[in-house]
């Protein structure tokens, strides 16, 4: 087949494929497009989830006419003063949005120039221009995109669902009102109820990120705000104890960008391999600011990836700021933690006495004791069972009258272990439920980081060295890793084929359960990826040794080792969730427990 130029309809719908992916892609576009023009309010409808109808209307500058017959021509833009496109400050600034767009739908643009003594509006139909006509508008650009892809039937087959598409939009609108707090977003739809972000006053930075990511994140998030060599970082972070499985809980935006870049979600993973497992991932909202020249964002036609100059030393800010930020709140626990334990209690009705009938049943109940009164109103056979000493089938409950002074503290003073896993603590204005593994876990871990960095952990050689049988892949990976794991006080050494032998073992942890922990490091090592850096790999080992090194659930805690155990707490870093991202404690304040019983 001999060469040909294409047409320039074709060139247009192939561009199109390129920037125009979905409904979102076009809200995207045309949302930047309003940012860029200045406008302070922007009011998003669609139909369809963006099939049938996306109609954009914002009161920013406005096209005058001659503009207006210019900007549907592929790579024309008012973005771009001169052909040096490392310097951009604008979000658009390829000019192909709206020829793309008008090349695969019907293309309705109506705007109004203040120059212009009325407005003008212009169509295009899969390619097709019309005429400029005069139109009504008072003020700024209106733009409707009607039957997108009817122009390639075939892009419709690859569009989800309505539903699924409006939330694709959702989405975008989110992160671009995020980027953009001093600016008014309205967004309706017939597959929502329509959502209204108010500009947000300037002295309130996280106003916006709370309106759009929930109460929930205003309330437990860290202020981040770093800079160096003239790259800033600000934000918010969520505490570890607020987490999704997902990724999709972390906006990043450079030069206010919304951007999805591997660089950035990386250094977030880094700066939390210290606070949450590999399954669990932060929410926060980043914003990176640099001279434009810094950074590359015409890297993709979409413009969702950048590229740095200096891509360590960006990434290396972020981790050192996130992690800065999440040791100075270190001992917070998220706050979502008491909601939840308030929203577990659940009125409990008792049955009427009486209620149940005897006679329907194969046995005759025993004749019932008699009840004296007593001031709780209970009578002395019930009483007995409420002692708060007394032994039940299921647990233990013990209790002791605090220290005044320790009621003070702010993790106040123990007054019972329930089930032998939970500390009760009491403060002046509530108390406060431990998890007394989850605390010690954090506490032991970060003992063991901080032995690590000075002159590594203290051993204790075991008289008789405990040999463990592995699958010989495993047994190889902790051999292969002995020098490393020696940096922890635990010596291993080869036992012949699937065997090791253990030596010595870290003596803060005491009287360890070696054929688990040798088991345990060997399962983490088989998922380890050989290309995380090394100090990730051997926080892997020190959480693992910790876990095992831990006070565990069902040990029963003298008074004074509680207590001990709470002012330890007080002093250790991020001691306000577990290695695996788990709050330690959770604080109910007294007005929440008065709510529970309706005295507020």
């Amino acid at each position: 087949m001999p060469v040909r130029q294409l047409s320039e309809a074709t060139i247009n719908r192939i561009a199109a494929g390129e920037v125009v992916e979905r409904p979102a892609s076009v809200v995207k576009e045309l949302v930047e497009n309003a940012l860029d023009a200045g406008a302070k309010r922007i009011d998003i409808l669609t139909d369809g989830g963006g099939r049938r109808l996306i109609r954009i209307t914002d009161d920013g500058a406005g096209m005058t006419q001659a503009d207006l017959d210019l900007c549907v021509e592929r790579h024309a833009t008012s973005k771009l003063d001169s052909d040096d496109l490392l310097a951009i400050d604008t979000l658009g600034f390829r000019g192909e949005a709206l020829p793309s767009i008008g090349a695969v739908a019907r293309l309705i643009i109506t705007t109004r120039h203040a120059s212009e003594p009325h407005a003008w509006t212009l169509q295009l139909d899969a390619g097709e221009k019309s005429e400029i006509k005069p139109a009504a508008l008072s003020q700024g650009t209106t733009i409707e995109v009607r039957d997108l892809f009817y122009a390639t039937p075939a892009r419709l087959k690859f569009l989800k669902t309505d539903r699924s598409e409006a939330e694709a939009v959702r989405e975008v609108v989110r992160r671009l009102a995020m980027s953009r707090p001093d600016v008014a977003f309205t967004l309706a739809g017939e597959e929502r109820a329509p959502v209204t972000w108010a500009a947000a006053p300037a002295n309130d930075p996280l106003a916006r990120l709370g309106d759009v990511l929930g109460a929930d994140f205003r309330t437990n998030a860290i202020a981040i705000d770093a800079e160096r060599e003239g790259v800033r970082v600000t934000g918010f972070a969520g505490l570890p104890t607020l987490s999704r499985a997902n990724t999709l809980g972390q906006y990043m935006f450079v030069n206010g960008r919304p951007v999805r870049d591997k660089l950035l979600i990386g250094a977030v993973r880094g700066a939390y391999a210290d606070y949450l497992p590999r399954d669990r991932h932060p929410l926060l909202a980043l914003f990176v600011t640099l001279e434009p020249r810094e950074v590359d964002v015409n890297v993709h036609p979409a413009k969702t990836e950048v590229r740095f100059r200096d891509a360590g030393m960006v990434r290396g800010l972020i981790v050192r700021a996130l992690k800065e930020a999440l040791m100075r709140e270190g001992q917070r626990a998220a706050s979502t933690g008491g909601g939840a334990t308030i929203a577990a209690f659940r009125p409990v009705t008792m049955p009427r006495r009486g209620a149940y009938d005897w006679r329907n049943s194969p046995a005759r109940p025993a004749p019932m004791p008699s009840y004296k009164s007593n001031v709780f109103g209970l009578a002395e056979a019930e009483q007995a069972s409420f002692d708060v000493g007394a032994p039940s089938a299921d647990a233990r409950v013990e209790s002791f009258e605090p220290a005044s002074e320790q009621v003070e503290r702010p993790l106040g003073a123990a007054r019972a272990q329930i089930h032998e896993t939970y500390i009760v603590s009491q403060t002046r204005d509530g108390l406060i439920i431990v998890d007394q593994h989850a605390a010690h876990e954090r506490i032991v871990y970060e003992r063991m980081k901080a032995a690590v960095e000075q002159s590594g952990v203290a051993r204790q050689i075991l008289l008789i060295p405990e040999v463990v049988e592995l699958d010989e892949a495993d047994a190889a990976r902790l051999v292969a890793r002995a020098e490393d794991l020696a940096r922890f006080g635990l010596v291993v050494e080869s036992f012949g084929p699937g065997a090791v032998a253990v030596r010595e073992t870290p003596a803060m942890l005491g009287d360890v359960d070696v054929r688990g922990l040798i088991t345990d490091l060997a399962e983490h090592m088989a998922e380890w990826d050989d290309e995380l850096p090394l100090e990730r790999r051997l926080l892997h080992v020190s959480a693992t040794m910790a876990c095992h090194g831990s006070v565990r659930a069902g040990r029963r805690l003298k008074p004074e080792e509680m207590n001990a155990l709470l002012r330890e707490m007080e002093q250790v870093p991020n001691s306000g969730q577990c290695n695996h991202g788990r709050p330690t404690y959770v604080e109910l304040k007294l007005g929440d427990v008065e709510r529970l019983f309706g005295r507020k």
